[in-house]
């Protein structure tokens, strides 16, 4: 069998890649082996295509089974250390051929080996059958210089196990069965594969001011390993950036469903049924499949000399030369490497993918919750490579020194890149937060105030520049969903997430800077619950008219005066109690008084007392009466004053 060697290599960032092979053949047959646990993705993605004109008639490949289970059920098994002694032992009954040492040959039925327990080798005896023959022949192990296999199954059983011995347990192979003849066979497949990474260099000419522009030239180096159990050599390589779907699918793994079981039921019919036949149409149904069209970008190719002494960084371009035409492939962007690429097995190697000039602009920025007390150093550019740009780490050099480290984030083309690579520590800013609530409008409806109340966050920054300098600060501010900028400066800047304010700070010198955001939000109180001075308080601040103010002031009389009601109806009810347990006790006394004598007079006396008392309890009953209904009247002029005010 051929091997096809690997003519192209694409890798993406989830951890895939895909693979091609082409090659010529000869013969029916082409193997190629794999990983256990790249077969699932095999099954999924093999792809075949015979470029000379020849036919591909199947593929068939190794079980998913281990070694042991494969041969559970093999009639020869045999030992690392005593192989042909295995072998006789396993061939007994079966029809074999010997030859012996002396150069003839036996041939019958074996019956079996009789191994000595010491110099099994040359002590042990091997007993035969004669064909045609009952004569039993007794030859020595040492003697036999062969055995033929006359018995097929027996023979295919040997193979078998030579065959599964051949495999090794953590690789598979699958056989690619041809029609007979030359072939120019291509085969394609996705496989894991360890996710290609990129680098970057971010080399800076800095500019004289710093409200100019600065010239930078952006390398990016794409990094990726060869895994593989071959060697790649003159390969084509391809590097894509992107999210495409992708999973894994048990294909491997046999799985028998298990289905109910159901039986048969007894039926007789009465007689035939005679029935006439319908004719049948038969319909096909075609379907059409369609291509995904595929837009194409080239990246600038820049020529290489010798790098100088003190590199700038039209140096830099000229050094290094990308090795890389971008794609565009729908949601993916593709970088293919246009030079052949040749890795050893086992090693990992670095081609250049990007080298382009840009122009960009060194900022300050300061958002306190990604970096508190001093600003950050930030360089931001419009990605005018025609690639995409990866996400990756960048080394940034200025002037010819290393200046920090940074990420760069996904970038589209023509998008607009903003990394920071190093700390401002001679700006100290200090941050102070306020907050208040301000209302904003007022009205009366269903007996409750209702209020709009502006929720108010404010933000002091207090930047001390410490530079001999004036340095322009971008101060960053995460966007509210319910809340706005509020009495402040347009942003200068407005991201997705962020706005941005610029501040201009004078050197040994403290600047402020006020940042404030602003919600509106609802509230509800009861009218009963106001008081004068509150009502006081937004007739001052024109919330109220003077004929509302009025009408309030009076429902909070009339609630005075019906608190007070209820006090006196309090009082009275309070009152009336102790005097029921005043005619309690009262009646207990009389209790224990006869009729004659000093207890009649002093019984007498009681009955005058309980008579006293219930005139006292028809007085209280009067008044609570009578400050009820007042109650009453009064909550009816509440009523009315509340209608009107809506």
């Amino acid at each position: 069998m051929s091997n096809l060697p690997i003519v192209h290599m694409t890798l993406y960032k989830h951890g895939v890649g895909y693979f091609e092979r082409r090659g010529a053949v000869e013969g029916e047959a082409v193997k190629l082996t794999f990983r256990r646990e790249e077969m699932d993705d095999i099954l999924k993605s093999l792809t075949l295509l015979d470029h000379g004109g020849g036919q591909v008639r199947g593929v068939d490949y190794d079980t998913p089974q281990s070694r042991a289970e494969r041969l559970a059920g093999n009639s020869i098994i045999l030992g690392d250390t005593r192989s042909l002694r295995d072998l006789l032992q396993a061939l007994r009954g079966r029809a074999v051929e010997l030859t012996v040492s002396d150069g003839s040959r036996i041939e019958g039925i074996l019956i079996g080996l009789d191994e000595a327990t010491e110099k099994a080798q040359q002590k042990s005896l091997v007993s035969l059958l004669q064909k045609d023959s009952e004569t039993v022949a007794i030859l020595a192990l040492s003697r036999i210089e062969g055995v033929t296999v006359r018995d097929e199954t027996a023979a295919a059983d040997l193979r078998f196990f030579l065959e599964t011995a051949l495999g090794q347990e953590t690789h598979r192979s699958i056989t690619i069965r041809l029609s007979p003849g030359s072939h120019d066979l291509q085969a394609t497949y996705i496989a894991p594969a360890p996710t290609w990474r990129v680098s970057y260099r971010l080399i800076v000419d800095a500019p004289e001011a710093e409200t100019k522009e600065a010239e930078a030239l952006l390398q990016g180096w794409g990094i990726f390993d060869n895994r593989l159990e071959e060697d790649l050599e003159g390969i084509s390589l391809s590097l894509t950036a992107g999210m495409p779907i992708s999973f894994v699918y048990d294909l491997y793994t046999p799985h028998t469903p298990k289905r109910p079981v159901v039986r048969d039921e007894n039926r007789v019919a009465p007689g035939p049924v005679m029935m006439e036949a319908a004719a049948m149409d038969a319909r096909v149904v075609e379907a059409s499949t369609g291509r995904l069209a595929k837009s194409r970008m080239r990246a600038q190719e820049m020529p290489g000399m010798p790098m100088a002494a003190a590199p700038s960084p039209q140096t830099y371009a000229e050094s290094v030369e990308s090795a890389a035409a971008g794609h565009s492939l729908g949601e993916l962007f593709q970088y293919n490497i246009t030079t052949p690429v040749t890795v050893g097995r086992g090693q990992s190697a670095m081609v250049p993918i990007v080298s382009s000039t840009l122009k960009g602009k060194k900022d300050l920025i300061y958002n306190g919750s990604k970096m508190a007390t001093h600003p950050v150093a930030t360089l931001r550019f419009k990605n005018s490579t025609n690639l995409t740009l990866e996400h990756g780490p960048v080394t940034v050099l200025e002037k010819g020194e290393y200046v920090g480290e940074a990420v760069l984030p996904f970038t589209a083309d023509q998008a607009e890149a903003v990394i920071s690579y190093a700390v401002e520590l001679g700006l100290h800013i200090k941050e102070e937060h306020q907050s208040e609530s301000q209302l904003h409008g007022l009205h009366i409806k269903d007996g409750y105030l209702l209020q709009q109340v502006y929720q108010i966050q404010r933000t002091i920054y207090q930047i001390d520049n410490r530079t001999p300098q004036p340095k322009t600060v971008l101060i960053e501010r995460q966007r509210q969903t319910r809340a706005a900028p509020y009495d402040m400066p347009e942003p200068t800047e407005t991201t997705l997430d962020f706005y941005r304010y610029q501040v201009e700070t004078q050197p040994s010198w403290i600047t402020t800077f006020t940042a404030q955001e602003r919600r509106l939000v609802s509230r509800r109180e009861e009218l009963y619950q106001q008081s004068y001075q509150g009502l006081q308080k937004y007739f001052d601040d024109k919330f109220l008219d003077a004929a509302t103010y009025q009408k309030l002031k009076n429902l909070l009389d009339i609630w005075g005066e019906i608190a007070q009601m209820k006090q006196a109806i309090e009082a009275q009810e309070a009152r009336r109690g102790q005097i029921y347990v005043a005619q309690d006790q009262i009646q207990k006394n009389m209790a224990a008084l006869s009729q004659d004598g000093e207890e009649g007079r002093l019984r007498g006396q009681y009955v005058k007392q309980l008579g006293d008392s219930e005139s006292q309890l028809a007085e209280i009953a009067q008044m609570i009466t009578a400050t009820q209904s007042k109650i009453k009247q009064q909550q009816a002029e509440i009523d009315k004053l509340i209608a009107a005010l809506g």
